[in-house]
């Protein structure tokens, strides 16, 4: 490798050891094996470098869940079943693989925290939220993430990275609290009518109050 791939290993290395936050331009160094001028020189500034290195980390995390679903057999049942069975089994496999790459999505919540107050970074995470939202469709519903069309990718891909967002600061939190997959399909399944009435069920909401017959 030449000493920019160098400098981007040795930044991703520093993001799964140390973090956002306290990685040092001499850290990437020491990580990396160049030099402090070669980081102006191949990326302008250490914080163009660590925006690249912390995106190239969550494509490994989603090159990860691709191989992890690559073997996948077909569901079977009828199209409603084989849809919450699809979606069970592949939020399983991603949830797995959120604990392998744990020290990368708080490292990236890190960085969320600070966009606030950093304009480019802010920029970065907002020209990545299309790619990530159809890259998401592809990964769940698995397509290749090209044949996803832009509505989809706007109304799913939102609500899957919603999905994944709300996952990271549980995990930052507490890994017990974050729900298994069975419980997301639980909770979309009541959240949409489809549970029996019982004393688990949300509560329907109230109807108006029905007009009075009139006098016979």
């Amino acid at each position: 490798m030449g000493h920019r791939e160098d400098l981007l290993a040795g930044a991703k290395r520093c993001i799964e050891e140390k973090g956002w936050s306290r990685t040092t331009a001499r850290d990437i160094v020491a990580a990396s094996g160049a030099n402090l001028a070669s980081i102006g020189y191949h990326y302008g500034s250490k914080d163009a470098l660590m925006r690249e290195a912390l995106f190239a980390a969550m494509g490994d995390w989603a090159d990860d869940v691709q191989r992890s679903l690559e073997a996948d057999e077909p569901a079977g049942g009828d199209q409603d079943t084989a849809l919450r069975e699809r979606f069970e089994t592949r939020w399983t496999r991603v949830l797995e693989l959120f604990g392998k790459h744990q020290a990368m999505w708080q490292s990236q919540l890190e960085a969320i925290l600070q966009v606030r107050h950093d304009p480019e970074l802010r920029a970065a995470f907002g020209r990545a939220q299309p790619e990530g939202r159809q890259g998401l469709v592809g990964l769940i519903h698995g397509i290749d993430e090209h044949d996803v069309d832009e509505e989809t990718s706007r109304v799913m891909g939102s609500f899957y990275m919603t999905l994944v967002s709300g996952m990271v600061v549980q995990m930052a939190i507490d890994p017990e609290l974050m729900p298994s997959a069975h419980d997301l399909v639980e909770a979309m399944r009541r959240i949409v009518g489809d549970a029996p009435a019982g004393p688990d069920a949300l509560p329907a909401p109230d109807a108006p109050d029905a007009p009075s017959s009139p006098a016979g």
